[in-house]
């Protein structure tokens, strides 16, 4: 009887992608870690050897183990304050033990699922701690772009720059300022910006150098790299000193990399990252480094984006790039050796500045969390890493409490008769002032308490039910209201409540509408979008019609083509989001065929006809998390989704800021009964859920698919 054997290869389709996009993907990345891995190690005060041996590691370790496949990893910007204090204050070859531990803590927080709590930290505070790093990066690196050598602090930098600015440093600063020369005007020249600008600016001045700078400083590489590895010891030092350095390198880097993860997910429309298998695969690099004699790794979301901007389909090309690292070291780390270092110098000055984004600036100042990201860089630059994060986290802290204890109690008097109303939300902390003001009203006095609080907790709560109980004991009356249903009382709540948020609404009032999504969906009063996306005012620009429908560019549907083609061309959103539900009634009476004849309601769901002519072609379409078949209904609304994405390339805009990627159409169906999003997939033939798993389309005929693609009916 013959016998089968199964190979465990991978097919030829995924070999021909891996050689036609992988391998050029990874060459790019290749080129562009070498001079930032040298430039980070050098700023950061370690053996220069360390920062390959981290790009190495980072790259085929957490490569081959993480949960983002295109993520990078390797020796990062954002740790090399942390890596700097901790080579003063211990040595590397104890750094390298830091590391290791680190990498092992990382591990632990990956297996435990408790590793995404990273994420909840305050955007104000991550972002203002990688503006401080950046700051600290950038004056010191303009040290060494002016030929000198870099101080210890940034107060010092900063005291001893103007001696710098006056001394004659020569060749040193020509290679240092046509580095950042370059760095910045390469990326603005047409057609040649896919050649990665650092590493054109470091092969072109260390060709200068060679020709004409004799007594540069250059990069000294030991002349064998295996055997000169500093491998880790003990470090000294109290328990409390190294397990301050442990946590600090494992958190920063588990941040970072988490952080860099979910960048990297909005660049492409491939498989997204598993958070927790990442923050494994980040400890696994970071215990392997540490052990190596290597730095910190983290996710990097510099050569990430170019990995993602090569081309790149699969973690191959991360692991590849590793590869070539270390075969370069080896091979020909002369190279290496001719590199000025005012030209790393120059390449880890922009990166810092870098760090401080603009677009950052402007959204927490959209959401009035400035002062928080200013505090929190200043601190990290002035203080040091762990103390300005901890400020700013206190600062964070301390502003949500007091917008917890904000309530706003007002006492009016009209006709013998006393309205109190509270609004805000109403916690321990504001009862001290809540009481005050029902205590003001006369005994006797009839009273109606108007609540419109967003939140009351059982102080509050007992608070205001002692005050009625005793009021009504000294002859008085107390009616207790909740907000009214009714429009206009709605209103005037919103009016009157309305002073925590006035601040971000008169920004978005001077400064105009920047929103990222145009969000299309039906005109079911069940449907809330900001309540299904966690969004709130500037976030959405928002169409809605009945079925969520897009007819054709030529439909002569002048109110939608006008808000797509706006939201396109004038605003710039990023994505578009056709949003259908369940139980809608618009889909239900097309299958009915019951809209009066003649009417305008008819006339509009004529434009469901595509949609019912790809609906008969599917199979049963099978929710994966409930296991349960769509009703005819339902299973028409969904096909409407797939369908109306394709209506959108209909639109010449639309289509051309797709293919250039700067949009993104994406397909919602939103089950009301379990408050559960879909996502419909209109060119791949599976379902992706909400949170990012796929289910491929493979159960007993059956679709576990939302929608397929509609062109192929």
């Amino acid at each position: 009887m013959p016998t089968s054997t199964t190979s465990h290869s991978p097919p030829a389709s995924v070999w021909k992608s891996i050689l036609h996009h992988d391998l050029p993907a990874s060459l790019v990345v290749f080129l562009i870690a070498i001079p930032l891995s040298l430039g980070i190690a050098a700023a950061s005060g370690a053996p220069l050897i360390a920062g390959l041996v981290a790009a190495v590691v980072g790259g085929v370790v957490a490569g081959a183990i993480g949960g983002s496949p295109l993520q990078v990893s390797g020796p990062a910007a954002g740790l090399t304050v942390v890596v700097a204090s901790l080579v003063t204050q211990f040595g590397w070859a104890a750094t390298a033990a830091i590391t290791c531990a680190a990498g092992l803590l990382q591990i632990l927080l990956g297996v435990t699922r408790i590793g995404r709590l990273a994420l909840s930290l305050s955007p104000a505070v991550v972002h203002g701690m990688l503006a401080g790093i950046g700051v600290t990066i950038a004056v010191q690196q303009l040290h060494v772009v002016l030929g000198g050598k870099a101080q210890s602090s940034l107060i010092a930098n900063v005291a001893e720059l103007p001696a710098q600015l006056v001394t004659h440093h020569g060749h040193s600063v020509v290679a240092g300022v046509l580095t950042v020369a370059i760095v910045l005007a390469w990326p603005r020249i047409p057609k040649v910006n896919v050649v990665p600008a650092p590493l054109v600016a470091v092969v072109a001045v260390t060709a200068l150098a060679a020709i004409a700078m004799p007594h540069v400083t250059r990069v000294d590489l030991p002349d064998k790299p295996l055997e000169s590895l500093i491998l880790p010891k003990l470090p000294d030092g109290t328990p409390a000193e190294l397990l301050t350095a442990v946590l600090t390198v494992a958190l920063v880097a588990s941040v970072e990399s988490l952080l860099s993860a979910v960048a990297v997910d909005k660049l492409h429309r491939g498989a997204r990252s598993n958070l927790d298998r990442e923050l494994i695969g980040q400890g696994a690099a970071n215990t392997v480094s540490g052990l190596l004699g290597g730095m910190p790794v983290t996710g990097v979301i510099v050569r990430s984006s170019t990995n993602v901007a090569a081309g790149a389909r699969t973690r191959a090309s991360s692991i590849l790039h590793g590869l070539w690292i270390a075969a370069f070291v080896l091979a020909a780390g002369a190279m290496l050796e001719l590199i000025p270092m005012a030209a790393l110098a120059g390449v880890l000055l922009v990166t810092g500045l870098r760090l401080v984004q603009l677009a950052h600036i402007r959204t927490l100042r959209r959401h009035d969390e400035l002062l928080v990201y200013v505090v929190t860089a200043v601190g990290v630059a002035v203080l040091g890493l762990a103390e300005g994060v901890l400020i700013g986290l206190v600062l964070a802290l301390i502003r949500v409490l007091y917008r917890l204890a904000r309530a706003t109690v007002t006492s009016t008097e009209s006709g013998g008769m006393w309205t109190v109303r509270i609004s805000g939300a109403l916690v321990f902390l504001g009862v001290a002032s809540l009481v005050r003001k029902l205590r003001s009203i006369p005994p006797g006095a009839h009273v109606r308490v108007e609540l419109t609080v967003e939140h009351l907790d059982h102080a509050a709560y007992e608070a205001i039910e002692d005050w009625r109980r005793g009021h009504i004991a000294r002859g008085g009356s107390v009616e207790v209201l909740r907000s009214t249903a009714k429009m206009l009382d709605g209103v005037r709540e919103f009016e009157a409540s309305a002073e925590s948020i006035r601040p971000m609404l008169a920004k978005l009032a001077a400064e105009g509408q920047r929103p990222e999504h145009l969000f299309i969906t039906c005109a079911d009063s069940r449907i809330v979008p900001t309540m299904i996306t966690t969004s709130g005012p500037g976030d959405q620009f928002c169409v809605r019609n009945i079925g969520n429908l897009v007819p054709p560019k030529g439909s002569n549907s002048s109110s939608v083509d006008a808000a797509i083609e706006y939201a396109v061309d004038v605003l710039g959103v990023r994505s578009i989001v056709v949003c259908g539900h369940s139980s809608c009634g618009a889909a239900a009476a097309t299958l009915a065929a019951d809209a009066p004849t003649g009417s305008g309601l008819q006339a509009w769901l004529r434009h469901f006809e595509p949609s019912v002519r790809h609906a008969v072609g599917l199979p049963d379409i099978i929710d994966p998390a409930t296991g349960v078949k769509l009703i005819a209904a339902d299973k028409l609304s969904v096909a409407n989704v797939a369908v109306q994405l394709e209506n959108l390339r209909s639109f010449p805009s639309v289509r051309r800021a797709e293919d250039e990627g700067r949009l993104e159409l994406i397909g919602l169906w939103f089950d009301i009964g379990a408050a559960a999003a879909r996502l419909v997939l209109d060119r791949e033939p599976f379902l992706a859920r909400a949170d990012g798993e796929l289910s491929k389309i493979r159960s007993n005929g059956t679709a576990s698919a939302i929608a397929t693609n509609p062109s192929s009916q």
